[in-house]
């Protein structure tokens, strides 16, 4: 298994207003913290591409300055990481999941999200659609920093927060599920953070 750096270090603060959108076993950090497997990607933005691939074939692809002239959305979102902390109020800027898909005939039921480094995570394509998901690239008003997963990361805040893949390039259609990185090693297929679904069998 590749090294993984923990910087989930973060303070329990109380948040006024909270109440019911913690899910179970969860707790509140001001803090924005990093879980990583392996070294941080850095890929020049004149490098960078996003495809959508469908068995084994490119079915459409953008370069950085093509993702970024589409039309981007502001999102708030609380975001809830497996390893039980959660960030309230997290502002993000990116292009809706469904814009690009929208570009691609298709009716495939999963997609397999694949990113520098190598990692990938599995989805129901229902879960990316319907103004669920974002291709993002900033945060906080600012480019979205490498550790966090900039250039872009995959944005599913309905989901624990390692199925927002970072670093990602592109999204696989598929008719049928296959498990991720995380997945691989023992972790659910789905995620739901409100079902506390963090392992196989949860």
């Amino acid at each position: 298994m590749p090294p993984i750096s923990r910087g989930f270090h973060g303070r329990r603060r109380e948040v006024a207003g909270a109440e019911g959108r913690v899910p179970p076993g969860q707790y509140v950090t001001g803090d924005f913290l990093v879980l990583s497997a392996g070294p941080t990607p850095h890929t020049p933005l004149d490098q960078w591409t996003f495809s959508i691939r469908q068995g084994g074939d490119v079915r459409r692809a953008w370069s950085w300055q093509e993702m970024r002239a589409l039309p981007a959305e502001t999102v708030t979102a609380d975001i809830h990481c497996v390893t039980r902390w959660s960030k309230l109020d997290t502002q993000w800027e990116g292009v809706p999941v469904d814009t690009l898909l929208g570009q691609v005939e298709h009716d495939a039921r999963y997609v397999l999200a694949f990113c520098d480094g190598g990692y990938t995570t599995n989805l129901p394509a229902g879960d990316v659609t319907g103004g669920r998901a974002w291709v993002a690239f900033g945060f906080g008003g600012k480019p979205l920093e490498p550790e966090h997963g900039g250039p872009a990361r995959l944005l599913v805040p309905h989901l624990y927060f390692w199925k927002s893949a970072k670093w990602v390039r592109g999204l696989e259609l598929r008719d049928e599920d296959q498990p991720g990185f995380w997945e691989t090693y023992g972790y659910h297929m789905y995620g739901d953070p409100w079902k506390e679904q963090r392992y196989a069998g949860d």
